[in-house]
């Protein structure tokens, strides 16, 4: 009885601490969606009111139709074209990385794979400006390749895939070679509908951070038109500063992608905290 008591009051306090937090991030969400609906008098004059006295949609019909010095529409566009490019190009250099990593026999393949991990140790931020001069000289400035190649081989993202990939038994791989089924076809036919959820996780990391990049598209593009919707914003708010109601409404026209992609994809994020899930019997 005091067992079951015990566990009772620890899922309270479980319960409570994670509806805390859940407050914390959807009371300053819910602000700004409610705040992007109201006009510009309005909040200067109403105080702090959560909800819109009469609700409006001139702030996004002004970033949307009436606006040519920030299109935000093809800020829009590009970081979808970016993302979705980057998302399938990282699918087939992880898939195929971690099955020569998990499935070959190939000389140096553990020094080789321990050396990637190794770089995991150095911040992100010590590549760029090596990274820049390199994109400079291929001539990717100011252009979608600048953010779709680079990053395209994430070391965590192939240790992920390998780590799930090696609780499929090679058992599989030995029958089909048996049955005369080369590299390629074992892992086009039984490998990747295997790891299909573990791939789908991947492609949501992968769509999300380079869909949320700020730092390197400030770096990489300074022509308004080819600018993705991050950077964008970083200028929407130089020139509407004294707009917090445009502000708000078009930090919520970015954030929409990502919030359908975690709505619809969330089942497969969780299944992938177990290595195994993608194996059945």
């Amino acid at each position: 009885m005091k067992k079951h008591k015990k566990l009772s009051v620890s899922r309270l306090v479980a319960f409570l601490f994670l509806l805390a937090m859940a407050c914390v991030w959807l009371i300053p969400l819910a602000y700004g969606v409610l705040t992007s609906f109201k006009s510009e008098m309005e909040l200067m004059t109403s105080g702090f009111k959560i909800m819109p006295i009469e609700w409006v949609l001139t702030n996004y019909q002004e970033l949307l139709v009436d606006n040519t010095s920030t299109p935000l529409v093809r800020w829009f566009l590009n970081s979808l074209l970016i993302s979705v490019s980057h998302t399938l190009l990282v699918l087939c250099v992880v898939s195929l990385s971690a099955f020569a990593y998990s499935r070959l026999q190939f000389k140096g393949k553990n020094a080789l794979f321990s050396f990637l991990l190794a770089t995991m140790m150095f911040p992100s931020v010590v590549n760029l400006i090596p990274l820049y001069k390199i994109v400079d000289i291929l001539g990717w400035v100011n252009t979608p390749l600048a953010m779709i190649i680079p990053g395209a081989s994430g070391v965590f993202n192939i240790f992920l895939v390998k780590q799930f990939m090696g609780n499929i038994p090679k058992d599989f791989d030995e029958a089909a070679q048996i049955d005369g089924a080369s590299e390629g076809t074992i892992f086009v036919k039984i490998i990747l509908p295997l790891i299909k959820p573990v791939l789908l996780v991947v492609a949501l990391f992968a769509f999300t951070g380079s869909w949320n990049d700020f730092l390197w598209p400030s770096i990489v593009f300074n022509d308004i038109e080819k600018m993705p919707i991050t950077s964008g914003l970083q200028l929407l708010q130089g020139m509407y500063a004294a707009k917090p109601t445009l502000l708000m409404a078009g930090a919520l026209i970015a954030i929409v992608p990502t919030f359908i992609l975690y709505l619809f994809a969330q089942k497969y994020f969780l299944e992938s905290m177990s290595l195994s899930a993608g194996v059945k019997g």
